[in-house]
């Protein structure tokens, strides 16, 4: 459901939106309709990527949240739960790679700053994105918190999860087993009020440390531009809102 909604915000919808409204406005060429539906899809998709846009709509899912402190920390034992972002798998001939996205090097990058206040371990989480022997996102973001001085032992894989409520489910498990019930939360602000609500639900005691949004530290001139940047960050506001309530009308949060 979330993702068919954030969907419409993406480029892909945007395509799709054009081709109705052409397709309408060839087969109704006297009607005014055609054109008033082609002009509102337009300002949305404008408004959509344009960043200070984009940040405002964003405004209730960030509000309360700090950058994490160690003051922040809940007693000992903990863990980090680093949530993934949709990395990619990109084959080659005889090789492939995993490929983090701008968001999931953000929430790496958070992850490891925590680890170096606070100590580990670290729940590296996200499954395998849709395809044909594709990498798990959790092995990807491992290999990304090595190169930042992670060593591998204080590392743990979570590499089943398709949505944040799988996430939630089988990392309380995961703990569990360690008998760990507190936790410190990384992902992106916009993410983060459904992802603490759903770990909550699952029986972890957790605290918030929000990656920083990478495109805010584009140049200011681009703010009120037009980027693809922005857009893909609609989307994601898009998808939290509609997740906030689909999530609350299955009894997750």
């Amino acid at each position: 459901m979330a993702a068919f909604f954030s969907a419409l915000t993406s480029v892909d919808g945007l395509l799709v939106g054009l081709a109705a409204g052409v397709a309408w406005l060839w087969l109704a060429t006297r009607a005014s309709a055609p054109r008033w539906f082609l002009t509102v899809l337009l300002a949305v998709y404008l408004a959509a990527s344009v960043h200070g846009c984009a940040t405002f709509i964003s405004a209730p899912l960030i509000r309360g949240f700090h950058t994490f402190a160690v003051a922040d920390a809940p007693p000992a034992p903990r863990a980090i739960v680093l949530l993934g972002a949709g990395a990619r798998t990109v084959h080659g001939r005889s090789q492939r790679i995993g490929v983090l996205t701008l968001g999931g090097a953000a929430r790496v990058l958070e992850a490891a700053r925590v680890f170096h206040l606070v100590g580990g371990p670290i729940v590296s989480s996200g499954g395998a994105p849709e395809g044909r022997d594709m990498i798990p996102e959790a092995e990807t973001m491992r290999r990304a918190l090595l190169e930042l001085g992670v060593p591998d032992s204080a590392i743990l894989l979570e590499s089943e999860s398709k949505v944040t409520r799988d996430e939630a489910v089988l990392t309380a498990q995961i703990l569990g087993q360690r008998g760990i019930t507190s936790c410190i939360l990384v992902t992106s602000d916009v993410h983060m009020r459904r992802a603490l609500a759903t770990f909550r639900r699952a029986g972890l005691n957790v605290v918030p440390a929000i990656a920083e949004n990478p495109i805010a530290f584009e140049r200011l001139s681009r703010t009120w531009l037009p980027t693809q940047q922005a857009l893909e960050f609609s989307q994601e506001v898009v998808h939290e809102y509609v997740g906030l309530i689909w999530y609350r009308l299955r009894g997750w949060l």
